[in-house]
């Protein structure tokens, strides 16, 4: 692997990104509020109890491994506790202390570090990135207007996500940070800087080497010196940092029946810091005004204005999603019920999830991490600690019930609803079918999820579609840069948990071409081939929890798409999406190209070889097979008679391989089982990855 000397160095590091739901709200007190009790009469155990319980139901019953949570009130943690397994044997205790992958959540560490060198006058937030970083380039000439503030509020127009060899399995490679400029430099942006806010990664990536280059220091030191230590943050780390993998978290699988190895997400200001949810309560006391010296009070009500509003964005509503600085909603839900202000980031890595929540007119915050579950589920447990809080306080009488649109109640349908009818494109390449028909009803049909029933909206009298069950409610917008967007507003309840809301643009409208004949050609040939990952490294989670064998289909319907992709030439497809919020992230160029007779394609960083590529497996006793020159790793097929062999292999230091059956499932993978035997599957695929010239011997016995 290249590695680039520069301000981070010593070791080595990885991250992937990672999905981010949280939420928050501004307002003034609501009339409810009541006269506060004093936290010196206070016991909080109501709010203990509650939050037990409903702990309890979240790893009963909702997949989550384990669960910690803490609730800080004005300045004092007044609950911490608890729930679940941390080894499925029970032999090593969850404490407070036990430290979580706290994902996302990562960022508001990396804003408040920028918010820093803000403070000190070293960093303007709208004087452009490459006054900072000199060698920051792309292909796309716009990249010259991106902002730290743009970074920060997710406006860049940055692609999304670079996480090409980021999260590792015990492995605190550099190579993803060391090699993001290189990775930008090939990159176009795909929107204008400042156009709208769509959630992106490489933005905080970006601005961690922002942070770097501006104090001269590891991102890692840095925040050491300026966050955890002045807040007595003693169990807050990053992959670089000497951490016991014994006081991480137990992490698992369904694929695996065994607790996993430790998960580095080395890059690390868009999710890759360890923490506690005592941690993250100490933290959040630089948003409430407790602590002195880390952040000015300019710069907290900057991070919690409403960033979103400054481009193109969906009507105000009950929402998860409305960005600050960092922050992922500066006007959450429940808490603008009752008229208080509420701001919130959550963080998901493959295996870990984390929420924030922080109420700063009341100098309180709820933090919660976990395994295994999502941010989503660790956000009703912070949300309930500080409801139940505030009802102890007196400070809310009563609860609000849970929100719905109703049944729906039909209304004539204008004919001219008939021209939003077609093919729509939503997030993790979502193409979907829009019919319209007389009934007054809207059906929507995902293309790719075929197992997934269409879902049916009644037109309603204020132009929109509800769903029959009144958690849905969906509205086209023409929005000013003149494409057309399917807006969803929903309240998602989960029973003995609470209640989510949304507000957003789910699908843009597609527009369809038709494609050349030589074009069209081109794109037939692949259809139904599979493509093989070859440059990934050996010890990413890539191999157990993402296939790295894709097949390319196109559907009939969208014949100039693949995926979300537009198909502009014989070899290249791009995401010309343009999706505030959720929906419109990690964006990607799909490019294919010939190189000794075989095809490859590039998309987000990685490559992937035709299944040409891929050769049976030698059924002799003994054979071999050394990484080469371009460090890809080497791919086979399991022949008919070699199927139910047992295959050894004597596996390099510096490689692993790993095996898949039929369907694409992996069956084993070194790097987490440490078995080098597997008794090899019909029809199944087998990868060996490592570094160059790394052998593997492997032999063949009945």
């Amino acid at each position: 692997m290249k590695k680039r000397v520069g301000t981070r160095i010593t070791k080595k590091r990885t991250s992937i990104a990672a999905f981010t739901l949280v939420l928050t709200m501004l307002a003034p007190m609501s009339a409810m509020a009541a006269p506060a009790t004093s936290n010196s009469t206070l016991t909080y155990d109501a709010t203990k109890k509650i939050v037990a319980e409903k702990a309890k139901i979240l790893t009963e019953t909702y997949g989550t491994t384990s669960v910690q949570y803490a609730l800080i009130d004005d300045g004092e943690i007044v609950i911490s506790g608890q729930a679940g397994k941390n080894d499925l044997k029970d032999k090593v205790p969850l404490t407070s202390k036990t430290i979580y992958g706290i994902g996302s959540t990562s960022k508001m560490v990396l804003t408040a570090s920028v918010m820093k060198l803000v403070d000190e006058g070293k960093v303007d937030l709208d004087v452009p990135i490459v006054n900072y970083i000199h060698d920051f380039k792309m292909k796309d000439n716009r990249y010259k207007q991106i902002t730290p503030r743009m970074l920060l509020n997710h406006s860049s127009g940055l692609l999304g996500t670079s996480g090409h060899n980021a999260t590792l399995y015990e492995d605190n490679d550099t190579y993803s940070h060391d090699t993001f400029l290189e990775q930008l430099a090939t990159q176009n942006l795909k929107a204008d800087p400042g156009a709208y806010s769509v959630y992106c990664n490489d933005g905080f990536t970006l601005a961690e080497i922002l942070v770097e280059r501006v104090s001269g220091m590891g991102f890692t030191a840095f925040i050491h010196k300026y966050v955890t230590e002045p807040l007595g943050m003693k169990n807050t780390k990053t992959p670089q940092d000497l951490l016991d993998p014994s006081k991480m978290a137990g992490i698992y699988s369904p694929l695996y029946e065994g607790q996993l190895p430790k998960e580095n997400y080395n890059i690390i200001a868009t999710g890759g810091i360890y923490s506690t949810a005592e941690d993250l309560a100490k933290f959040s006391q630089i948003f409430t005004g407790q602590v002195d010296g880390i952040l000015s009070s300019k710069s907290v009500e900057a991070m919690a204005q409403e960033e979103y509003k400054r481009g193109i964005w969906s009507e105000d509503s009950d929402t998860s999603i409305s960005y600050g600085l960092g922050w992922d909603s500066v006007n959450l839900f429940p808490f603008n019920e009752y008229g208080i202000k509420a701001v919130t980031k959550g963080g998901d890595t493959i295996s870990y999830h984390s929420s924030l929540v922080v109420l700063p007119e009341y100098n309180m915050a709820a933090a919660v991490t976990s395994s295994g579950g999502s941010s989503a589920k660790d956000q009703f447990i912070a949300s309930e600690l500080l409801l139940s809080a505030l009802q102890e306080k007196n400070i809310i009488k009563e609860r609000k019930p849970e929100k719905s649109y109703g049944v729906p109640i039909k209304a004539d349908m204008p004919k001219e609803m008939s021209r939003y009818a077609g093919m729509y494109g939503g997030g993790s390449g979502k193409q979907m079918k829009v019919e319209l028909n007389a009934a007054e009803q809207m059906s929507v049909t995902t293309l790719t999820a075929p197992n997934k029933p269409n879902q049916k909206y009644t037109y309603t009298a204020d132009g929109s579609f509800v769903n029959d069950e009144g958690t849905e409610k969906l509205k086209f917008v023409v929005e000013k840069n003149g494409r057309t967007y399917l807006w969803s507003r929903s309240y998602l309840s989960v029973p003995g948990l609470g209640q989510l809301a949304f507000s957003e643009y789910k699908a843009e409208k597609l527009e369809i071409s038709e494609l050349s004949q030589e074009i069209s050609a081109s794109w037939e040939k692949r259809e139904g081939q599979k493509y093989y990952l070859m440059n990934e490294k050996y010890t990413s989670t890539v191999y157990l929890n993402v296939t790295p064998i894709i097949p390319i289909h196109i559907f009939k319907e969208l014949p100039s798409y693949i995926s979300n992709h537009k198909i502009i030439g014989a070899n290249e497809a791009v995401n010309e999406l343009q999706i505030p919020g959720m929906a419109g992230r990690d964006t990607k160029e799909i490019n294919f190209f010939q190189r000794n007779g075989l095809e490859y394609v590039t998309s987000g960083g990685n490559v992937y070889a035709s299944e040409k590529l891929v050769k049976p497996l030698h059924t002799g006793t003994q054979s071999s097979t050394t990484i080469e020159s371009d460090g890809y790793a080497k791919w086979f097929s399991v022949p008919a008679a070699a199927k139910g062999k047992v295959m050894t292999v004597k596996i390099p230091s510096n490689g692993a391989f790993a095996v898949y059956n039929q369907a694409g499932i992996c069956m084993n993978h070194t790097v987490i089982s440490g078995n080098n035997q597997v008794v090899l599957p019909e029809n199944g695929r087998i990868v060996f990855a490592g570094e160059v010239d790394s052998k593997f011997e492997i032999s063949l016995n009945k």
